[in-house]
Parts: C-alpha cells; sequence; structure tokens
C-alpha cells in the first residue's frame, strides 16, 4: 500500500492533481486503498487532452456534411414493405436477434433517486420504464415464438440496484436466463481549470462515459462473446426513457439487409428547426449525427425544394446493429465529447462546493460516432407518435405526462 501511495502522490505531482488526496488522510482503509486504485488507473494524458478540447469549439470546415438518405417507413410500396417485413420476421424467428437498452442513467432531474429504468410513469398499476419495455419484448417473444436475449447496460452507480429491481419483479415473466447486465466505462469530471473533481466520499468523481461507451463495455464484459455463442446476427439497441422504442422491428431489420447494411437507424422529423435532437447526416461521404450541442444555427435552417429541413432526421437513439459491426467497432475506443454541468465536490481546503450554474466537464462518447466507421447505413424514418415517447424531464415536453399520453394513444390504435 505504501508503495502505491508513493507512485500516486508522485503522478498527481507531475499532473498538478494534488488536490486528489485532500481527504486521504480522514478515509477508511478500505476507501484510502479505492483512491489510490483510482488515481493509479487514471489516464492523465487522455483527461489533459479531453480538457484542452474544451476550450476549442466544434468547426464542420473541414469536413464535408450533407443529407443522409432515407426510407419514409410509411411510403414503402407494399412489395417493398412485405419483402423487408419477410427478410425481417426470418431472422427473428430463427433466433438471431437479440435486443440492448441502455439503462446506466439515474432519474435524478424526474426527482427519482433510483436508476431511472424504475421509475413509473403511471401506466396501469406502479408500471416502470423497465416494465413497460418488457412488455413490448415479450409480445414479440409471443408472436413469433422464440426467445429473444435482453441486454441490460447499467453503470456502476446503478447496476446492483437494477439486478434487485429485476429480481424483486422476478424478471417481469421473462426468463431469467435471457437478461444479462453489463456495466458501462467511467471518467473522472473535471473543474473549469482542469483539475480532476473529488466526490463527497473523498474518491475521484467520475462520471459515466455517454452512450457511446456501450461497444467497449460488451467487449470487455463478455456480451459480444455471449451473443456470438448464442448465434445472434442483428442487435436492437436503445435508451430505456424511450417507453415507444420498438424494439423488435423486422421492417428495419429488413431493410437493412436489402441495402447490405450493417447498420440501422429510425428517425423521426424535427419538431422544429431548434429541437434538442442530433440529427443524421453524412460526413465525408460516411453516415454520422451531428449533435443538437454542435449544429450550426445556418445549417439547422436550411431547407430542400420540398420545403423540408435538410437536416431534419432527429436520431431517437434506435440503431440496430450487425454483429460484425459492433465486433469491429469494438476494437478501438471512439472520441469523447465535453458537456458542461453542475457538481457538487470537495475543493483543496476540504469543503464540499454547491454551485449554482454549471462548473463542470463531463466526457462522453456518443454512439453515433460508431456509424463514421461504416461505409453506410440504412434509415428508416417513423412517427413520432408511434416510436419515440422519452421520460427525460419532470414536467413540459419529453416528460413523465407527455409519454404516457403517447403511450396509452399507441396501446388504444395497436388494440
Amino acid at each position: 500500500m505504501e508503495e502505491n501511495y508513493i507512485k500516486a502522490k508522485d503522478l498527481l505531482k507531475k499532473y498538478n492533481q494534488e488536490q486528489l488526496l485532500v481527504c486521504y488522510d480522514k478515509l477508511s482503509k478500505e476507501n484510502q486503498e479505492k483512491l489510490i486504485n483510482q488515481i493509479l488507473n487514471i489516464d492523465f494524458e487522455q483527461i489533459t487532452d479531453l480538457y484542452e478540447k474544451t476550450k476549442k469549439q466544434i468547426t464542420y470546415t473541414n469536413c464535408k456534411v450533407e443529407p443522409l438518405s432515407y426510407v419514409d417507413k410509411y411510403k414503402m410500396s407494399v412489395e417493398d414493405r412485405a419483402k423487408y417485413k419477410q427478410l425481417g420476421e426470418d431472422i427473428i424467428k430463427q433466433g438471431k436477434y437479440a435486443v440492448v437498452t441502455m439503462a446506466g442513467g439515474q432519474g435524478t432531474r424526474l426527482g427519482h433517486n433510483a436508476p431511472k429504468g424504475t421509475f413509473e410513469i403511471g401506466i396501469g398499476i406502479h408500471k416502470s420504464l423497465f416494465e413497460a419495455l418488457s412488455d413490448t419484448l415479450k409480445k414479440a417473444m409471443k408472436k413469433y415464438d422464440v426467445k429473444i436475449p435482453w441486454y441490460i447496460m447499467t453503470s456502476v452507480e446503478n447496476n446492483s440496484q437494477t439486478i434487485e429491481f429485476f429480481e424483486n419483479h422476478n424478471y417481469f415473466g421473462i426468463d431469467k436466463k435471457d437478461v444479462k447486465f453489463f456495466i458501462q466505462g467511467e471518467l473522472p469530471m473535471v473543474s473549469e481549470e482542469g483539475k480532476i473533481l473529488v466526490d463527497e466520499k473523498g474518491l475521484v468523481k467520475q462520471a459515466a462515459d455517454g452512450h457511446g461507451g456501450i461497444f467497449e463495455a460488451m467487449y470487455k464484459e463478455g456480451i459480444l462473446q455471449d451473443m456470438e455463442n448464442r448465434k445472434i446476427e442483428w442487435i436492437f439497441v436503445a435508451g430505456v426513457d424511450n417507453i415507444l422504442a420498438g424494439m423488435v422491428d423486422p421492417l428495419l431489420t429488413g431493410l437493412a439487409i436489402s441495402q447490405n447494411c450493417l447498420a440501422a437507424g429510425k428517425s423521426v422529423v424535427k419538431r422544429d428547426p431548434f429541437e434538442n435532437v442530433g440529427v443524421f447526416c453524412k460526413k465525408n461521404n460516411r453516415p454520422s449525427v451531428i449533435e443538437y450541442t454542435e449544429i450550426t444555427e445556418e445549417m439547422a435552417k436550411q431547407r430542400d425544394q420540398n420545403g423540408e429541413l435538410l437536416y431534419g432526421e432527429s436520431h431517437i437513439l434506435c440503431n440496430l446493429f450487425n454483429i460484425k459491426s459492433l465486433e469491429e467497432i469494438s476494437k478501438n475506443k471512439l472520441p469523447y465529447h465535453s458537456a458542461h454541468k453542475k457538481a457538487k465536490y470537495i475543493n483543496e481546503e476540504g469543503k464540499l462546493i454547491e454551485p449554482e450554474k454549471p462548473n463542470a466537464y463531463k466526457f462522453e462518447a456518443f454512439i453515433f460516432d460508431a456509424f463514421e466507421r461504416l461505409n453506410d447505413m440504412a434509415i428508416m424514418r417513423v412517427k413520432r407518435e408511434e416510436e419515440f415517447a422519452p421520460v427525460k424531464n419532470a414536467q413540459g415536453e419529453d416528460s413523465p405526462e407527455t409519454a404516457k399520453e403517447l403511450y396509452l394513444k399507441f396501446i388504444e390504435n395497436k388494440d
């Protein structure tokens, strides 16, 4: 322990991050050891580089950006629809299809101090986001008379609570063997001055590394291997907060197969030019997404000859990947983006600081950066009211109230 402490101290001095030991003497032996291990596992060069990038504005002047073509689900010919559906259903019925739900977040913004997937939006009696998604999955398994494995990405923060929730609810009637959990990675948070923050427990303050961390996590946690063992070929990936996510989609699968693409995505039309969603595009002839924080006002307003937004296909985090594309993508890390956030921390005097405005940066990888490693991908435009009811805000747009309304309407129309 003494040897590791000296190593850690030397590292911190080298990178001017000595504040990380501000609470060391007050910690239990167990937490002292944990802190030293955290420090020794930090890639300080990476963190320094990421911090320096927060000072630079993202531009696309050296990058050819253009719209990405899509197929409208409701403008397909009868022949094409039948062909795509048949191709997709064959994959599903053969047991070559799996679903991944990204559920690493907490329900803090919703006033829910627990994993976001456990949040109840008031549908029926005590129906959580997890249960609503499990209903969708069970209906598909019954319809196609097949088992569809469900992989759930959690975080260090909420993994044990999530597993306990599933145990307490008997996995919502799904065979426990077909539900597997895996944990996404984390990165330290840094102050506006580039100092790595200390959390309320006196340890390194870390944050989940974004939904783009899914590829590395799937590889490290043996999920890709499990899929290969099960002979899975196509994997649908979506966030836990979209209660209408059509997780088992033969049409999207068939479209990807027909277009000879190893990935596909669903889009909905932006409500207006400035809706806070990323939009599909092509960057240097590769499929991509421009995040809403990075698109210019000029690009957001551009329209085509029909008056439609040129960059109007919202990425709704409903993506389909062939196992071959996942294997390729997981070999290399995706780039990280910075997000300016409010973060409690213990300062160099050992005092807890609770900021009133954003004061720190967290670093996240975005799932759509993986698209740029593909030659092409199939995009299917769907209706917002049928496939996109996110639960992000406590009130207003994309809140439990709006999601519940969309969900009930959808169920009613389906019935």
